[in-house]
């Protein structure tokens, strides 16, 4: 299967996102009347609150000829034809107004790179927006429209986490632009991991998700908003009943970033490790298959503060089940930093749980990002000091150290190497480079050629430059 996820694009406000904890009674339709009911007052109470995104930027077109050196040789670099022409680029998609205040909740692929952000509501009032936060790892943007007086339809944000497979949902949007639409399905599967975002554990629902649904409102049948709709799978670019919505457990902790004025700041586990297969749990006495191993442990982190050792099965968080790696990260960043946890372990053929407080990552080392130079045998890289924020945002090992690659110039000397962004640069002719300064050290002054050791998704190549 192929996905593609479609740009389809004050404590009193805090209080609003709070979860409803109450659980309700499920059952299923015991009559003919109840199987002919309808979902039209939940769509008239939700609807309004649904609203369109469009969102403008200029980018820069020049002629496929002006990289012709035949061609520049004969007409220059001045030639009318070789001038970058400017057009404007327009994608369209959905959000959910979640505050009277103008506080809209879309998705970051839908608004990215945006110089223009217009809403639109169902009534069809239109308003310039700003962009509050921007959040790359959850795929999830915050905007801010001005009301000017007038009352905003707002949507009641639920509570994600008491979701079952199977219940009912109903999924708001513009589809193809062609007006506000709006499906029925069920929930198909929760906890869904490695869709596409960087924290992502989403909601996947059966009920048709299409272009231009991207940042609508996936609400249960009590009129709640309790995912947004983001991507699909599909082969055709069109719905074959396999949609997925961010829950809102991870929305909440956008917004709450939004009132209180932002940035995002997510908390940090300090460990990490690898997902349980079926052969180790069986060499674990485990129960069933599921949770964490864990393989490395900041010293100083949260983790390690709680008891936490290698070789430990993380199983729970907060009495939520952990099944993978990613399923870890999501539920540790739907917290504070400062919060406390539980968390439930798996060690000597026994499970008990141990209390952590998730602190924010600690810049130690300072980044001291830098780019190297033309020149430099590694031109066009961009490197940073490893530290655990660092690390936590680029989803790193949890103890990693050295020097890592943070941008690489495209057509540039690193670029050509091969470097990509998240390599490590661990040696420079078998020396040990622990530092921006070492690696700075290393190679001023030297001359060719050189041997680079790069680590890599845990594996150590070597690039030599002549």
């Amino acid at each position: 299967m192929i996905m593609r996820i479609f740009g389809i694009g004050a404590m009193s406000l805090l209080l609003a996102f709070m979860p409803a904890h109450a659980q309700q009674t499920r059952t299923p339709p015991a009559s003919r009347d109840m199987i002919r009911m309808s979902f039209a007052p939940v769509v008239k109470k939700v609807a309004p609150a649904v609203v369109n995104v469009y969102s403008k930027r200029v980018v820069q077109q020049r002629s496929p000829f002006f990289d012709d050196p035949v061609f520049r040789r004969f007409f220059g670099d001045q030639s009318p034809l070789g001038r970058p022409r400017q057009r404007v680029q327009q994608s369209l998609g959905s959000g959910v107004v979640l505050d009277p205040r103008g506080y809209v909740v879309t998705n970051r692929h839908v608004i990215e790179s945006a110089q223009e952000i217009t809403v639109v509501l169902s009534d069809r009032r239109e308003f310039d927006a700003k962009v509050l936060i921007s959040d790359e790892h959850a795929d999830l943007a915050v905007l801010k429209i001005d009301p000017h007086g007038e009352t905003l339809p707002v949507l009641e944000l639920g509570d994600s986490d008491q979701l079952e497979v199977g219940d009912l949902v109903l999924a708001i949007g513009d589809p193809f632009g062609v007006g506000q639409t709006v499906t029925s399905g069920i929930v198909s599967a929760l906890a869904r991991t490695g869709i596409g975002s960087d924290v992502s554990s989403f909601i996947q629902t059966d009920a048709a998700i299409n272009p231009g649904n991207s940042g609508g409102a996936l609400v249960d049948l009590d009129g709640k908003l309790v995912g947004v709709n983001t991507a699909i799978f599909s082969q055709s670019g069109g719905s074959v009943g396999i949609g997925f919505a961010i829950p809102t457990a991870l929305v909440r902790t956008v917004l709450q970033a939004a009132a209180s004025g932002g940035p995002i700041r997510r908390p940090w586990f300090g460990a990490t490790g690898q997902e349980v297969t079926a052969e180790i749990a069986k060499s674990l006495s485990l129960p069933h298959p599921g949770g964490v191993l864990i393989k490395e442990i900041s010293p100083d982190g949260p983790a390690a503060r709680a008891g936490i050792k290698m070789g430990d099965v993380i199983t729970a968080l907060d009495a939520h089940p952990v099944a993978d790696p990613d399923e870890l990260r999501f539920r540790v960043a739907t917290m504070a930093p400062d919060t406390a946890t539980q968390i439930t372990v798996w060690r000597n053929k026994q499970s008990f749980t141990a209390r952590a407080v998730l602190t924010a990552p600690p810049e130690v080392p300072p980044r001291q990002t830098t780019a190297l130079p033309d020149g430099s045998p590694l031109a066009g890289a961009t490197i940073a000091n490893l530290n655990p924020a660092l690390a936590d945002e680029l989803g790193m090992s949890a103890g990693g150290r050295g020097v890592v690659v943070m941008q690489v110039a495209g057509r540039s000397l690193s670029d050509r190497l091969g470097l990509e962004r998240g390599d490590i640069v661990a040696t420079v002719n078998r020396a040990p480079i622990e530092s921006v300064e070492d690696l700075k050290g290393a190679l001023v002054g030297a001359s060719g050629p050189w041997t680079f050791g790069v680590r890599r998704g845990g594996q150590l190549f070597s690039v030599t430059v002549r």
